[in-house]
């Protein structure tokens, strides 16, 4: 069976009830909810949290939530590979055999059915343990600079400073909205970011992580610009 797994923990300090805030008219869990439902990729969509609340809405809009995560693995330092892997161990202990989980965040407003369907054949087609969102870094990351304890600034590659953009190699980053994987690869702990995995990507318009408050009303902003359903 084909699982998807929303990882939403409470107690998220810097964006208090982050989860469920009200984001678009509804809470913006629903939007990954629903992404998932119309995707008609999965045999069940599943939301891992620690938080009866979080719950409450989850089944409200959609989504399975049979049971609550163990404290050990709902913690600030837990990462994302353990919990996507004890919900696929879950699932293939209480009925169904789980062949490919994809995690999808909870804090993702922007996702699209059709990125989920798309990962979905990248894995399928590569043969990778995992395909991933990833979007395109908007300058040469090669000629970034820092700030020096002196107050001046400083290239981290000064070799680059006569390099033309167009000749740097372009880079990616994560774009923190889905990540597939095959079953084996989540519980044997894989890691995403290596060899194994490959890219799906998608536009830098539609790409914003919220981990704080600015990062929150800089989506709202893009929200509305975007105009949900148009496609981009």
């Amino acid at each position: 069976m084909k699982l998807a797994v929303i990882p939403a923990r409470g107690g998220s300090k810097r964006i208090p009830g982050k989860n469920i805030r009200p984001f678009g008219g509804v809470p913006i869990i629903a939007w990954s909810i629903r992404a998932a439902r119309e995707a008609g990729c999965f045999d069940r969509i599943l939301v891992s949290t620690d938080d009866a609340a979080i719950g409450e809405v989850a089944q409200a809009h959609g989504a399975d939530v049979p049971f609550l995560r163990p404290p050990e693995l709902s913690d600030d330092h837990t990462g994302t590979i353990p919990v996507i892997a004890h919900a696929v161990a879950w699932q293939n202990a209480h009925g169904g055999t789980v062949s490919e989980a994809c995690c999808i965040y909870a804090t993702a407003p922007f996702l699209r059915a059709s990125d989920l369907q798309r990962g979905l054949q990248v894995l399928e087609q590569t043969g990778a343990d995992y395909a991933f969102s990833v979007t395109s870094f908007a300058a040469p990351i090669q000629r970034a600079l820092r700030v020096t304890p002196e107050g001046r600034v400083a290239m981290l590659q000064p070799e680059h400073f006569h390099t033309r953009s167009q000749d740097l190699e372009e880079t990616w980053h994560d774009a923190a909205q889905f990540y597939w994987g095959r079953a084996e690869a989540w519980l044997s702990q894989e890691i995403i970011f290596g060899p194994g995995s490959a890219p799906v990507p998608l536009p830098r318009q539609r790409v914003q992580d919220i981990d704080t408050p600015d990062d929150w009303d800089r989506a709202e902003w893009m929200f509305r610009a975007l105009a949900p359903g148009t496609e981009a």
